[in-house]
């Protein structure tokens, strides 16, 4: 009678992030289309969970075979570009979510087939484990209340992502002008302090150039920066020109 030999935990099975009940289950199911030869090193580096015995009789096969894909095998990479692809992705998802894009770059950079790419990535997406709407509202959220990013540096990260342009314009509309000036007044109140004891041009061309860089338009980010410095008492008479 065969025996059985049980799958090693993962690092991918131990993920806890959105997704991981999904993954766990679409990696068991691969298992009944899949099952790689029992060999040294199969599924972690150390190769827990086999005993010396199998690895005899792994090295015993591969000295027999001497081929290039037993070698792969003793260093854990299946043979299947399908199940190459797989775990490839899961491996990047775990902790952290990524658009079709950035999975798609990462598997053309291993030279998966384009045929094997397309089934894995097709199949993520059916399951919910790639989501680019997902990524975009979350990526929104995330930049803009943290780092303070305006629309249009968001568009611009976005893009970087491979995200589709109609996904994008409904992520970045959540965000409205009255929400974008609000969260500008802010980042210009916490600067303002490190400016003092600078002419005001000075002032003003540090304080609207830091908000330019996060993507505000210029006409938002000299109104924010000119009454930013009247409510300090500086003279804004000229203020209006383009810096």
């Amino acid at each position: 009678m065969t025996r059985r030999t049980e799958r090693p935990v993962s690092a991918t099975d131990q993920h806890a992030g959105p997704g991981h009940e999904i993954a766990a289950g679409y990696m068991a199911e691969s298992e009944g289309a899949y099952k790689p030869e029992a060999g040294p090193g199969r599924g972690t580096d150390s190769g827990a969970g086999f005993g010396e015995g199998a690895g005899r009789r792994a090295r015993s096969r591969t000295r027999s075979s001497g081929s290039p894909s037993s070698s792969r095998a003793e260093k854990g990479e299946p043979r299947d570009p399908v199940e190459q692809a797989r775990n490839i992705c899961l491996r990047l998802l775990t902790g952290t979510p990524r658009t079709r894009k950035q999975l798609a770059d990462a598997l053309r950079k291993r030279e998966i087939p384009d045929e094997a790419a397309e089934e894995v990535l097709s199949r993520f997406e059916d399951v919910g484990l790639i989501d680019d709407a997902a990524f975009a509202d979350a990526w929104v959220e995330s930049r803009h209340h943290g780092r303070g990013l305006a629309r249009r540096a968001l568009v611009r990260e976005l893009r970087t992502k491979g995200v589709d342009s109609a996904v994008i314009d409904e992520a970045v509309g959540q965000l409205d002008s009255e929400q974008e000036e609000a969260t500008a007044r802010e980042l210009v109140a916490r600067k303002l302090r490190s400016t003092r004891g600078l002419d005001r041009d000075k002032r003003l061309r540090r304080l609207a150039g830091m908000l330019a860089r996060k993507g505000y338009g210029e006409g938002m980010a000299l109104r924010v920066v000119r009454q930013a410095l009247e409510e300090e008492g500086e003279d804004t008479e000229g203020l209006d020109e383009p810096y």
